[in-house]
């Protein structure tokens, strides 16, 4: 690979796990936080899905600004309303609080999801956007699989605010790195002057994409189960099956494992098969593995081994469907990519937050409720390919 490649990898990785890394750092901490309270499990995880409606709905402003004012001046806005409500997060006097700051900390959030998509698309497409984001997304493994343990670590001696202070210091790395390191990647010439009549007829334009929307939602699917396993896994992993939260740290990072391997085969295997073949084929791979291990809990197979090891494999069919799909749908919209990745990741976040909704209604301590709703999932992504990927999506996604 070539030094400017790694380097944007690097750089955009960085940024882009700083949004996961407020959330994987947090999960060990959310049964203490809830005990602290003195509140149930479900008004806990309204702090998770209130920092997921911002995340995902608050992209639709930052991609047109992007276009607009370029890629950095956006960043630095939403890096520095990030950092502050997270320290603001760590002194909060109850649960409302939480809340309410995880809405704000999550506006500031939405820069860092959607932006660095366009940027690599500024740059890429095919295979090689497809591989720079397989390789972003190696460098946001550190989240999943060291963010939980570092939570723990911190929460031991000093309680769960730690973990907000740990995000905010994060948080000012990243943006020392956006400043320094990161070059402005859309030119003046090229930045869309603010209409608010072009903005809605570029959304327009992508609502009326099938392609682009059934990309979309293939994707988003496999984030929203995603988001229903981080909503109740620290309270199904320590709660049912007794681990500490160390334990659930492992665990939880084994699972993001197989997501952040696979995906590194996502450009070689786009390359040999093409990408819509890839996302077929992985679609129903999750969806086959997801239902079985359903159809096992629900027979009454209730093993923790078995839990983990079949949401490994399931999770490593999403590491070639999510990327691969967020590449392909942004493909033939580059004069308005930070308006699409932008839409898409709204959309992404928006049914992840739905997701987590229902689970948290339906949860009720043992895994079924929450692998019922990741089979669901995954058979709404299955159906959604088998509708959309085809003839003319087909063609233009291999040309």
């Amino acid at each position: 690979m070539k030094p400017e490649f790694i380097k944007m990898a690097l750089i955009l990785g960085l940024l882009s796990c700083v949004g996961p890394f407020a959330i994987d750092m947090y999960l060990p901490a959310m049964p203490a936080m809830a005990e602290g309270f003195g509140v149930p499990v479900a008004a806990s995880q309204l702090t998770l899905m209130s920092f997921f409606i911002a995340f995902g709905v608050c992209q639709l402003f930052y991609g047109p600004a992007s276009d607009m004012f370029g890629r950095k001046p956006p960043l630095y806005f939403g890096l520095a309303l990030f950092g502050i409500t997270s320290v603001a997060c760590a002194f909060a006097p109850s649960i409302e609080w939480l809340i309410a700051l995880r809405f704000v900390q999550g506006v500031g959030a939405a820069s860092v999801m959607s932006i660095p998509r366009a940027i690599i698309r500024d740059r890429y497409t095919g295979t090689e956007a497809t591989r720079l984001m397989t390789t972003v997304m190696l460098v946001i493994s550190i989240s999943p699989m060291l963010a939980p343990l570092v939570g723990s670590a911190l929460m031991a001696p000093f309680g769960w605010p730690a973990v907000f202070i740990a995000v905010a210091v994060a948080i000012a790395v990243s943006l020392v790195l956006t400043v320094t390191l990161l070059p402005e990647t859309l030119k003046p010439a090229d930045r869309v002057p603010f209409q608010f009549g072009a903005m809605m007829r570029a959304f327009a334009t992508l609502f009326r994409d099938p392609g682009y929307m059934g990309l979309t939602l293939i994707g988003g699917m496999g984030m929203a189960s995603f988001f229903a396993f981080l909503a109740t896994a620290s309270f199904l992993y320590t709660g049912h099956y007794g681990l500490t939260p160390t334990q659930f740290s492992l665990a939880f990072a084994l699972n993001a494992l197989g997501f952040f391997t696979s995906s590194q085969f996502a450009a070689n295997l786009g390359e040999r098969f093409g990408s819509v073949a890839v996302v077929k084929w992985a679609v129903g791979g999750f969806a086959t593995g997801a239902s079985l291990l359903c159809a096992l809990f629900a027979a009454g197979f209730d093993s923790f081994p078995l839990l983990v090891g079949m949401l490994l494999v399931t999770n490593s069919f999403l590491g070639l469907v999510i990327p691969t799909s967020m590449v392909l749908s942004l493909d033939d919209h580059g004069p308005i990519a930070g308006t699409a990745a932008a839409l898409g990741g709204t959309l992404q976040m928006v049914l992840g937050a739905l997701a987590i909704a229902i689970v948290s209604r339906v949860f009720d301590g043992s895994p079924l409720p929450l692998l019922a709703t990741i089979a669901t999932c995954a058979l709404i992504a299955l159906a959604l390919s088998v509708l959309t990927l085809r003839g003319a999506v087909r063609a233009a996604a291999q040309a």
